[in-house]
C-alpha cells in the first residue's frame, strides 16, 4: 500500500472539499470503468439471531436478554429464495449469529437445496468463525462466497471490542482458510467503533491489502441500546464514504457494498456510497415478521417493507443517481493489466 498513515490521516480529516470531492470522483471513475453503470444486488436472508458470542457492540450478543430470538427452518429459507428469485436476485446471502443449532450437515443441506433449485444463483454464507473442515464442507455443498468481517485488524482494538473467549488470531485464521479453500471471500470493519484510532484504520487497510479479498464490507458503527457501547457516538458518514473511496482506489475490482448501516445514518447514505465507489447493495429478503428482531444496531432501516416493495424502492433510488440494478450473480472477476 503506497498510502502512508500521515496521508491517510489527511484524507480522512481534511475539510478541503476539493480534495474530498476529487477522492470520491476518482473512486467512482474507477468503478465506472470496470463495472459501468451496473449495481449488483445480494438478497439478504437473516435466518437466526441466536449467537454464542458476546461481542460488546452487537445487539444479538449472547447476554442480551432483551433480544427476541428466532430461527428460520430450511423451508422458510427456501421460500425467501423463491421470493427473491422472482424479483431478479441471483445471489442469496445466508447471514446469522454463530448458532450451533444449525449443524454443519444442516448448513450443507440448506446450501445444497438452494443450489439444486437455483443452479444459476450464488450462495454466500455469513455465519461466523468455523473450523476449516466446516468451511470446506460448505464449499463442497455449493457455497460460493463467505463474508466474515474482521472488525478491526488492530489486536489491542479487537480485544476492547470482544470478550476474552474470542481470539483475534482465530478470526484472521478463518479468513485465510476461506481464501485457501477457494471462496470469494469478504472481510470488513466498522468505521468509528469505540476506541478506533487512525492507526487502527491504517492496519485495516494493510490487512485488506495482504488478504486480497474479493469483497470488502465496511459501514459506520451504530450503537445498540442493550450493549455497553449504547452511549457512544455513531461512526461518521463522511469518514465511511472516504474510506469506501480509498478501498476502491486500492483494490479497483473489489465488490464493495453500500451497506444498510449507511442508509440508516443518512436517508441517502446508500446512494452516497455508490457515488463514492461502491457497486453492491443488499436488500433484505427475510420475512417481515423477523426483521426487527435481527437488530445488530438501533434504528435499522427497511424492517417493515415487503420484499417487492423494498426492491422497487431501491431500484428507483439507484436509477435516480444514474445507475441500474442488474439481474446478475455479480461474481468477482479480477481485472488484470487494466489501466485505471
Amino acid at each position: 500500500m503506497n498510502l502512508k498513515i500521515e496521508e491517510l490521516n489527511y484524507l480522512l480529516t481534511t475539510k478541503n472539499e476539493e480534495v474530498t470531492d476529487n477522492l470520491k470522483k476518482k473512486a467512482r471513475g474507477i468503478a465506472d470503468d470496470i463495472f459501468g453503470k451496473k449495481i449488483y444486488t445480494r438478497g439478504l436472508i437473516e435466518f437466526t439471531n441466536y449467537c454464542k458470542n458476546n461481542c460488546y457492540y452487537c445487539g444479538i450478543r449472547r447476554e442480551n436478554k432483551g433480544a427476541i430470538r428466532y430461527r428460520l427452518d430450511r423451508k422458510e429459507i427456501i421460500n425467501c429464495c423463491d421470493n427473491g428469485y422472482q424479483l431478479g436476485f441471483r445471489t442469496f446471502v445466508l447471514q446469522g449469529g454463530e448458532d450451533a443449532y444449525y449443524t454443519d450437515d444442516e448448513v450443507c443441506a440448506i446450501v445444497s437445496s438452494i443450489k439444486e433449485k437455483y443452479p444459476d444463483c450464488a450462495v454466500t454464507l455469513s455465519i461466523g468463525e468455523k473450523k476449516k473442515a466446516s468451511y470446506l464442507a460448505f464449499f463442497n455443498a455449493g457455497a460460493d462466497r463467505y463474508l466474515l468481517r474482521h472488525e478491526t485488524a488492530d489486536k489491542k482494538h479487537y480485544e476492547r471490542l470482544h470478550p476474552d473467549d474470542m481470539s483475534f488470531e482465530n478470526r484472521k485464521r478463518c479468513l485465510y482458510d476461506l481464501k485457501e479453500i477457494g471462496y470469494q471471500t469478504g472481510c470488513g470493519f466498522m468505521v468509528g467503533s469505540p476506541y478506533q484510532t487512525m492507526e487502527s484504520i491504517y492496519k485495516d487497510l494493510r490487512f485488506i491489502e495482504d488478504l486480497q479479498p474479493e469483497m470488502v464490507g465496511i459501514g459506520p458503527f451504530i450503537p445498540h441500546k442493550d450493549t455497553e457501547f449504547k452511549n457512544y457516538r455513531a461512526g461518521s458518514l463522511e469518514m465511511t464514504l472516504r474510506l469506501l473511496s480509498i478501498i476502491r482506489i486500492m483494490k479497483p475490482d473489489v465488490l464493495l457494498p453500500a451497506t444498510t448501516a449507511l442508509g440508516t445514518i443518512h436517508p441517502m447514505g446508500r446512494e452516497m456510497g455508490i457515488l463514492a465507489g461502491a457497486n453492491v447493495v443488499m436488500p433484505n429478503l427475510s420475512p417481515v415478521n423477523v426483521r426487527k428482531k435481527y437488530a445488530l444496531y438501533d434504528n435499522k432501516i427497511c424492517t417493515g417493507e415487503e420484499v417487492a416493495e423494498c426492491r422497487g424502492c431501491l431500484d428507483g433510488r439507484i436509477k435516480s443517481i444514474g445507475y441500474n440494478i442488474v439481474t446478475d450473480r455479480g461474481d468477482y472477476v479480477p481485472i488484470k493489466n487494466k489501466k485505471v
